[in-house]
C-alpha cells in the first residue's frame, strides 16, 4: 500500500482567503517568548521533567535524545531569566482521506508547576498556532496528556484507538496465505532493524491519522529500551513476518515480562510499535504474538478501531480499552479542506467559531467538485453571506477532519446545531471507510 499523498492527493498551501491572525493573550509582567538554542537543552528538559513528574537520573537522559528540533523548540522565560515553560513541534506529514497535509506536531507542553495559573499555557498555543501558519502549516496535531484541556484551544478529538488484553492462545480466524509466511525473532537492534521497521511502517500509511516518523532521531527512538522503563521486562525484541521472496510484511517490537503463580508461568507479552501490509502478514504475526511460551496475556498497542485484529479475534468481547488517539486542530480552513478527498456531493453553507483564530470565524460554503473513477471529490471553502445550514466549533470541525467522527452525533450531543438534511450530506461527504489512528505517540 502506497504512502498517502504518493499517488494521490497532496495538497499544501493553497487558500483562497489569507491566513488567519492568532489572538495572542499577553504573557504576565516580565515573562517573555523565546527560541531554545542548544546550549539550553538541559533547562528545557527540566521543565519538561518537572511539569510531567519524570523521575530522571543523568545516565538515563545521556540515553535519551532530544527529539524536538531546536529549531521548533520554543519557551516561555520568567522575569529571572529562567525558563518557566516550554513547548515545541515536529514538522509531519498528516494523512488524511485520499491525501495528506503539512501539519504541526505539537509536543513538550509543560509549565512549571511554580509558574501555573498565569496564562502561559494559552499564549504558548497561540505562539505554536501563529508559528505553524507562518511555516505553512494548515493543521496541527497532539496527543492530549489531559483531555480536558486542549478542547479550549480548538483541538478536536478525531480518532480512538483500542488497547487489547488477550489470554495466550486467543484464537483467531483463518486467513489464506498466513501459513505461507515466515517468522524470524531477534532481539531488537536499532542500526539493523530500523530501515525494516519504517519501510513497513510507512507503507501502510494510507490510513488518515497515520504519521510517519520523518527524521532519524524519531526512527531511533522506537528502539530505546533503558533498563528503568522494562519494568521487569526483557530486552526489546523483534519479530518480522516475512513472504516467501524474503520481503517483510509484518513486524512487531515487544518484550515479554517475566511471571510466576503457584499454577506456573504467567508472562505478559507487551507489544510496542507494530505494523502489517496486509492481512495474512498480520494473521501471521498475531498467531506468533499469541502463542508465546511460558506466557499468558497479551497487550497490545493502541490499535485502530477497524484493525484486523479486531475482526480475526473469534472472541473479542470484553477484552479491548477505549482511549482518545489524535487530537487535530484546524488553522487554514481552506487549505484544510482542499488536502483531503471527499466521498460525497455537498454543498452547505457553515457558520464558525473560533475564539484563537477569529480570521476563521463567520460563513463558509464547503462545496465539492465532480467525481473522480473512484468517486472521490475535491472540495472548496469559500466564504459567503448565505444562510447557514450548520453552526458548530472549529473544535468539532478539526474532530471530523480524519473522517471518523459523525456532524449527527455531534448535534446529537449539542455541540452543533444544524438542519438534518445538511448534516446527512456532510457525514456521507467527510467520513472515511478506514478507521483514522497514529500508531505511535511523540
Amino acid at each position: 500500500m502506497p504512502p498517502a499523498g504518493a499517488a494521490g492527493h497532496d495538497a499544501g498551501m493553497v487558500t483562497t482567503t489569507p491566513a488567519p491572525v492568532v489572538v495572542a493573550p499577553a504573557l504576565p509582567d516580565g515573562y517573555r517568548t523565546v527560541t531554545v538554542p542548544p546550549e539550553r537543552e538541559a533547562e528545557y528538559r527540566e521543565v519538561d521533567g518537572l511539569a510531567f513528574a519524570m523521575p530522571s537520573t543523568p545516565e538515563l537522559e545521556a540515553q535519551l535524545p532530544l527529539t524536538v528540533p531546536f529549531e521548533r523548540a520554543m519557551a516561555v522565560e520568567a522575569p529571572d531569566g529562567t525558563l518557566a515553560a516550554v513547548h515545541g513541534s515536529y514538522a509531519f506529514r498528516l494523512p488524511v482521506p485520499g491525501g495528506s497535509v503539512a501539519c504541526a506536531g505539537l509536543t513538550w507542553v509543560g509549565v512549571r508547576p511554580d509558574h501555573r495559573r498565569r496564562g502561559i499555557l494559552r499564549s504558548m498555543i497561540a505562539t505554536h498556532l501563529a508559528r505553524s501558519l507562518d511555516r505553512g502549516e494548515p493543521v496541527s496535531a497532539l496527543w492530549a496528556a489531559e483531555p480536558a484541556i486542549y478542547g479550549r484551544f480548538g483541538y478536536g478529538s478525531a480518532a480512538d484507538s483500542a488497547t487489547w488484553t488477550l489470554p495466550r492462545g486467543a484464537a483467531l480466524r483463518d486467513v489464506p496465505g498466513s501459513a505461507a509466511l515466515t517468522v524470524q525473532l531477534r532481539t531488537a537492534d536499532v542500526e539493523r532493524d530500523s530501515a525494516v521497521v519504517e519501510a513497513v511502517h510507512a507503507a501502510c500509511a494510507d490510513r488518515p491519522g497515520w504519521m510517519t516518523r520523518e527524521t532519524d532521531v524519531l526512527r531511533r527512538r522506537v528502539f530505546l529500551d533503558p533498563v528503568p522503563w522494562r519494568d521487569g521486562a526483557e530486552p526489546l525484541r523483534l519479530v518480522t513476518v516475512a513472504a516467501p521472496d524474503g520481503e517483510v510484511r509484518a513486524y512487531a517490537l515487544f518484550a515479554r515480562a517475566e511471571k510466576w503463580e503457584a499454577t506456573g508461568a504467567a508472562a505478559t507479552v507487551r507489544v510496542r510499535d507494530l505494523a502489517a501490509r496486509d492481512a495474512a502478514a498480520a494473521h501471521r504475526l498475531w498467531s506468533f504474538l499469541l502463542d508465546l511460551d511460558l506466557t499468558a496475556t497479551v497487550r497490545t498497542p493502541g490499535l485502530a478501531l477497524d484493525d484486523p485484529l479486531a475482526a480475526l479475534l473469534v472472541d473479542p468481547r470484553g477484552r479491548a480499552t477505549l482511549a482518545d488517539n489524535l487530537w487535530v486542530r484546524l488553522l487554514d480552513l481552506p487549505a484544510a479542506v482542499a488536502a483531503r478527498r471527499w466521498s460525497g456531493d455537498v454543498d452547505v453553507v457553515l457558520e464558525l467559531t473560533d475564539a484563537l483564530l477569529p480570521g476563521n470565524a463567520g460563513r463558509w460554503r464547503l462545496v465539492t467538485g465532480a467525481a473522480d473513477a473512484d468517486g472521490l471529490r475535491d472540495a472548496r471553502l469559500e466564504r459567503t453571506d448565505d444562510r447557514p445550514a450548520v453552526r458548530l466549533d472549529v473544535r468539532e470541525l478539526g474532530a471530523a477532519y480524519l473522517g471518523g467522527r459523525s456532524f449527527e452525533a455531534f448535534a446529537r450531543a449539542g455541540l452543533l446545531t444544524g438542519e438534518s438534511s445538511a448534516l446527512r450530506r456532510l457525514d456521507v461527504a467527510a467520513r472515511w471507510p478506514v478507521a483514522p489512528v497514529c500508531s505511535w505517540v511523540w
